[in-house]
């Protein structure tokens, strides 16, 4: 036998308090945490250089990088040791 539960007004409102407060500490949160991964469009937005001079990067193995399916995928770690 299968139990009906019955959400009422205030079950959705403090559903979308919870809800609303758990958006606002990830987004308040570490700034500095970078993903771990980024793709190659947002390597070449954040290092300000083009694709081919991403793909010499890849060649010459000053940056290294994973492929999955046909995306190209590199560190946050290694990007940012390329910064200092």
């Amino acid at each position: 036998m299968q139990t009906i539960s019955i959400l009422t007004k205030d079950d959705l409102l403090d559903f979308k308090k919870e809800l609303f407060k758990e958006i606002l500490e990830l987004l308040n949160g570490n700034k500095i945490n970078q993903e771990e991964w980024l793709k190659s469009s947002e390597v070449q937005k954040l290092l300000k250089i083009s694709a081919g001079t991403l793909q010499n990067y890849r060649i010459n193995g000053t940056l290294s990088f994973k492929k999955v399916g046909g995306t190209l995928y590199y560190r946050y770690q290694d990007i940012a040791k390329l910064l200092s």
